[in-house]
């Protein structure tokens, strides 16, 4: 009888639409291709997150908007190959009551709904605002943007009207642009950058004109300086945080904010309580705008800023980023969603690297997950170009490694037959690992080398003592004479080799490293003869 009602219920909540089990724990993964409720994957990007009321149930609820294109279902399908069109699809909406489990409402625009207005153009950047009893979708179309209009929250939105931006920012369009709403005044503001350079970024407020359309009431420029792209912005403290990335196309970057006490400005650079002697905030370092604290150790879990969400609860206030990773575009991993805790210290926010994390938003607090990855840049997907690398952006090393030559030459970006320290692989290799990218040791002449990482316990993120798990995987070329994953802590070295297997990628597992003082340096430590080679990819260390 028991196992009957337990059919019973499952034939029923399938029969429902939730054929997956709710995310009682609520845990946010990273790197992953998300899921609905449903099982069905979620395609959202360029968008954003807002709170409105259920016009149905009358609760108030979580709507996500965001572009599907149709390379994010390609590449969902077969991540080894990165496409080079962003033709758009539709806009999706999906729904939530804690922002972890999701349920898709469908279109929110079709792609029909675009095409008879505008035919085959960009969509993209876009968010929503209540405006009255209507809600408005402002959105990147073509050299324009576009205000959609709906009486519903989940749409259908229809063709509003084009704004042209060229007396506001300079340009028709805009560079990049999201749509914040503050939730303290209810007002809503398109945060966006000039089209051409995107040097010069805007807050303009969303609202009802003259003529009784819903557009822009005004436009204050707030920064103007690098070009900085992926403009948005938060609210935490009662302060106002711009935020950007570099105009590295769909490769991912920096965060870089600044804060102020008025939404309109002016912004300055943060304050902190106190500099911790163990984190130098790199403030002052990128014309005017800072990086943001723990963005810079894997350019933002590869990823560019998307949009923010800020929790209230009983705890305080706690702030999401919410990155994209156009992975479909740039082949930097998989999952086109990256979210993660921001902590703070005084004015300044810190970004939690983190590959799985648990939400409470009632209480507007996190946790780090048990099979969180403590490895940054694991797949050496962080870095877009061949490193060393003597165009902008100059760099010698590879995000978030330190390359130890111990015997052999040195890579220098002043020698062009200088050793290469990443390596752009193979379809073949892309379908066994994950992004484009992998380590590369070799050399032309004899040579011994070790690549590691630093990794400790934060302030806010905690390294528990335990037993964990290092794991990477090897594809030998050219024989090596050795090949090691190693992990240092608290006095002891624990190691493994590779097996000698040519021409095969391979996984090589480390288990039982008893990690202790919140403390511990990974790596590989490789020798070889000249011409020796090897690549390695997607490093993890978890906690077992």
């Amino acid at each position: 009888m028991k196992q009957f009602l337990m059919l019973l219920a499952i034939a029923a909540s399938m029969a429902n639409g939730f054929a997956k089990p709710e995310n009682t724990e609520r845990t946010i993964r990273n790197d992953c291709f998300r899921q609905t409720v449903d099982g069905e994957t979620i395609y959202s990007q360029g968008g954003g997150i807002f709170r409105f009321e259920d016009p149905e149930t009358k609760k108030m609820r979580y709507y996500w908007y965001g572009v599907k294109y149709y390379a994010a279902e390609e590449y969902r399908k077969d991540p080894s190959v990165t496409l080079p069109n962003a033709q758009y699809d539709c806009v999706t909406c999906y729904v939530s009551d804690d922002l972890v489990n999701w349920k898709s409402l469908g279109e929110a625009v079709s792609h029909e709904e675009i095409d008879k207005h505008a035919g085959q153009t960009w969509l993209g950047r876009l968010g929503v605002v209540k405006v009255d009893s209507v809600y408005a979708m402002f959105v990147q179309c073509g050299s324009r943007v576009l205000v959609a209009e709906s009486a519903n929250p989940a749409g259908p939105f229809k063709w509003g009207r084009l704004i042209n931006m060229q007396d506001m920012v300079g340009t028709t369009n805009t560079g990049d642009q999201t749509v914040f709403v503050d939730e303290d005044t209810g007002k809503g503001y398109l945060v966006c950058s000039k089209g051409n350079g995107r040097n010069r970024i805007f807050v303009a407020e969303i609202g009802r004109t003259k003529d009784d359309s819903i557009g822009l009431l005004d436009c204050t420029k707030v920064y103007d300086g690098a070009g900085r792209e992926g403009n948005c912005m938060f609210k935490y403290g009662g302060k106002y945080y711009l935020c950007a990335s570099n105009l590295y196309g769909w490769d991912c970057s920096y965060a870089y904010f600044l804060v102020a006490d008025n939404v309109k400005g002016p912004y300055r650079e943060a304050i902190a309580y106190y500099k911790r002697p163990d984190n130098d905030y790199p403030l002052n370092i990128s014309n005017a705008m800072q990086i943001m604290p723990g963005s810079e150790r894997d350019y933002a879990h590869l990823s560019q800023t998307g949009f923010f969400y800020t929790l209230r609860g009983t705890n305080g206030e706690l702030v999401l980023y919410c990155g994209d990773r156009w992975a479909e575009f740039a082949g930097n991993g998989i999952g086109y969603n990256q979210w993660v805790p921001l902590s703070f210290d005084g004015e300044v926010p810190h970004f939690n690297s983190l590959s799985e994390w648990h939400l409470d938003p009632k209480n507007a607090s996190w946790s780090v997950g048990s099979k969180n990855n403590f490895a940054i840049n694991g797949s050496f997907d962080a870095d877009r170009r061949i490193i060393p690398l003597a165009a902008k952006p100059r760099q010698e090393y590879l995000t978030g490694w330190t390359t130890e030559f111990l015997k052999g030459s040195v890579a220098t970006v002043a020698d062009t037959l200088s050793p290469r320290l990443n390596h752009a692989k193979s379809r073949e290799d892309r379908r066994q690992t994950v992004g484009e990218m992998a380590l590369l040791i070799t050399d032309r002449q004899h040579f011994e080398r070790r690549v590691s990482q630093e990794i400790t316990a934060t302030p806010y993120v905690p390294l528990a003592d335990g037993s964990y798990t290092l794991t990477a995987k090897v594809k030998i070329e050219q024989p090596l004479k050795q090949l090691q994953l190693f992990a240092e802590t608290g006095g002891r070295t624990f190691k493994t080799s590779a097996k000698k297997q040519k021409g095969e990628w391979q996984t090589v597992e480390l288990k039982g490293i008893r990690l202790t003082g919140g403390k511990v340096k990974i790596g590989i430590h490789a020798k070889g003869n000249a011409n020796a080679r090897c690549l390695v990819d997607d490093i993890t260390l978890v906690r077992e």
